[in-house]
């Protein structure tokens, strides 16, 4: 456990990145695959998600939120990292992410500090590219809930990543049209889609701590 004490976040910023390597071990077998100028071809709306850190009983947790029900989003009801969409006032994407963690779980906004980007993953579903972050916050976190955007917050502790496969599980669910998809089972809450690819890239950062 020495590898995840308090000098985990710097190791997290200097770190490579598994990119499309990490994301295509969750990545649901009918996910097509675009070039960076296809991608733009769609004009795609711009997102920003945030993997925010704090300690808990001594040990690194991340939350993640089950998203409310709405017949108008095509996420609704899934389990994702707190994020959305860019607007015309944020000036960049980290921005975005920060200002998107505290609308939606209360987490105020000059507590929250940026470690680092990921690699950025475009959602055909939605046509959402979105930019991930890692973040961290010294307070204790107490959870507020946008209860337009969240139902629940899940506490992620990152030690459970060490016991994340490389050959994940595979289930059929109602939000993927019934259709088998990889999933991460974390205590019942399945998390699946663009958010376990992304969660995919983060545990193997982990994994090389």
């Amino acid at each position: 456990m020495e590898s995840f004490g308090k000098d985990l976040l710097q190791k997290i910023k200097k770190a490579s990145l598994e990119g499309q390597n990490a994301h295509g071990i969750f990545s649901p077998p009918y996910r097509p695959l675009f070039s960076y100028d296809q991608i733009l071809e769609k004009n795609p709306k711009f997102a920003a998600v945030n993997i925010v850190l704090y300690l808990k009983n001594d040990e690194w947790h991340f939350p993640l939120i089950v998203r409310s029900i709405n017949e108008h989003d095509r996420h609704s009801g899934q389990i994702s990292l707190p994020g959305g969409k860019r607007e015309e006032l944020d000036k960049d994407f980290a921005e975005t992410a920060i200002r998107e963690t505290s609308e939606e779980i209360g987490i105020e906004k000059p507590y929250v500090k940026i470690i680092r980007e990921l690699s950025p993953i475009y959602i055909p579903p939605s046509n959402f590219y979105v930019y991930p972050y890692i973040s961290y916050t010294k307070r204790n976190p107490e959870f507020i809930l946008q209860q337009t955007e969240a139902v629940e917050v899940i506490e992620f502790p990152i030690t459970s990543f060490l016991n994340l496969s490389g050959t994940p599980e595979i289930m059929a669910l109602p939000g993927a049209g019934g259709k088998e998809v990889p999933v991460i089972n974390f205590n019942g809450y399945i998390i699946w889609g663009a958010t376990a690819m992304i969660l995919s890239e983060f545990s193997q950062l982990i994994k090389k701590m």
